[in-house]
């Protein structure tokens, strides 16, 4: 038997409820956010700022992961009497992310032991001491599974991976957020309520970019990494110093006090948020049981995506300030945009509309074994629903798209250690950079078709 699968969802796409009324209330869904209750407190970020308070993760969202968890119970399931489990994960999102890592190792466990107690898992010699999982995570879902990995890597628990759209390097988009509440994270028009929550949300300085940043004008002396809060605007700061002053158990009697704390605090937060995604760069695959061919990652293509970001140095009584203006938001593929007979977009300035290309290649996988899609695999009906139902990027869909979860069935009922086979009609893409440098084409699968993107002549 195939071992259970447990599906990890990204960022914001888990529903917190607060268990403390007589009944429980939803606090954050797909429809109803209440901005003020899931607020942390600046004391201690893993407690809300207002009491008395027991939010707990719910469930996954049901769009776009539903179709995913049932289209993966259906296609894996090799018969009614004998299923194969599908489980969601649904987790705190807001929290740093080595806390969420823990409560999904104790969730694999527990996945493992109900799934012995299935008769014809039970048969097949599945025990809860030696039971192993499959994980498919989307987006920030991919980060924890990684950390998982790095954190618990003696267990073995893992069998296959697949990531969706995951941000290895980072996003922009994160950065997007703090500074003015909204982003392709997770859509919607900008709210002063939603910018200050996550300007105190460690989770979501876990998806900061790790590149070093190019500092334009001034005297360039600001830090070059985002996770230094050095290199913040003072609004960041100064929102967090108000929250600081208003709830904090000991506020500083001055601002100049008062930011010097939350600078503190922001720098706690980036310092969590940095040696986690160290852990994640320097993972071993095989430190964990796992091979090249045990990893399905898919990458999104082909949407303006933003690939750079430009922070200019305005002098200490200004600070840095981050323009956030449409310029560095691009899309070369599946050719490179030229203007004038400059490059405007080469082939790898791309993404998903929210994970550059760059920042979705693991450090762990060789570009050639990743599977790339683009919004033009969606089917006829998948667009025509997209259209009317969604405004929001190929990023946030990814779970939902027809030939991403045609190719994660795939993968996961080929065997430990094995290319899993391509079936009729499966298709996918090979990396951008590896279309620039001519490098061949290694997906974790047997007989996958390519998908040659027009233009590109004679690249398979």
């Amino acid at each position: 038997m195939k071992p259970p699968v447990v599906v990890i969802p990204g960022i914001t796409a888990s529903s917190l409820k607060d268990f403390y009324p007589g009944d429980a209330e939803m606090v954050w869904g797909v429809v109803g956010k209440e901005y003020e209750r899931v607020a942390l407190h600046p004391d201690d970020l893993e407690f809300e700022q207002i009491e008395p308070a027991l939010l707990r993760p719910n469930e996954a969202f049901g769009i776009p992961y539903e179709q995913l968890v049932n289209e993966l119970r259906h296609d894996l399931s090799p018969s009614w009497e004998e299923p194969r489990p599908v489980y969601a994960f649904a987790h705190d999102w807001r929290q740093p992310l080595h806390r969420v890592v823990d409560q999904l190792a104790a969730f694999i466990d527990e996945v493992v032991r109900r799934t012995a107690l299935m008769r014809h898992y039970a048969r097949g010699g599945y025990t809860a001491a030696s039971g192993r999982v499959d994980v498919v995570g989307h987006s920030m879902g991919g980060l924890i599974v990684s950390g998982y990995l790095a954190r618990h890597e003696t267990d073995h628990r893992v069998r296959k991976v697949v990531t969706l759209g995951t941000p290895f390097g980072g996003s922009f988009e994160a950065v997007i957020k703090v500074i003015t509440g909204t982003s392709g994270l997770t859509g919607g028009v900008p709210k002063s309520r939603e910018r200050e929550v996550a300007r105190l949300t460690p989770g979501l300085y876990h998806l900061l970019p790790d590149r070093e940043l190019t500092i334009e004008r001034g005297a360039g002396n600001l830090p070059r990494s985002l996770f230094d809060a050095g290199l913040w605007q003072h609004g960041v700061l100064e929102t967090i110093a108000t929250h600081i002053e208003r709830i904090g158990l000991a506020p500083a009697s001055t601002k100049s006090g008062r930011m010097e704390q939350a600078t503190k605090l922001l720098q706690r937060m980036l310092d969590e948020a940095r040696t986690f995604r160290k852990e994640v760069s320097d993972l071993s695959l095989n430190a964990v049981g796992l091979g090249e061919d045990d990893w399905l990652a898919v990458v999104g293509l082909g949407e303006e995506t933003r690939v750079h970001l430009k922070i200019d140095d305005k002098g200490k009584r200004q600070g840095p300030w981050f323009d956030l203006t449409s310029l560095h938001r691009k899309n070369g593929y599946p050719m490179p945009q030229i203007e004038g007979g400059t490059v405007t977009a080469g082939l790898t300035d791309t993404g998903d509309g929210t994970v550059p290309y760059w920042a979705a290649v693991p450090s762990f996988l060789d570009p050639g074994k990743l599977v790339c899609v683009s919004s033009d695999d969606f089917g006829y009906w998948e667009l025509a629903d997209r259209l009317i139902g969604w405004k929001t990027n190929l990023h946030s869909m990814l779970p939902a798209m027809n030939r991403v979860i045609k190719l994660s069935a795939a993968f996961l009922q080929s065997d430990e250690g094995r290319k899993a086979r391509g079936h009729p009609g499966i298709r996918g893409r090979r990396a951008p950079g590896c279309l620039a440098s001519g490098q061949s084409w290694d997906p974790p699968f047997v007989g996958l078709e390519e998908e040659i993107p027009q233009g590109i002549g004679g690249s398979g």
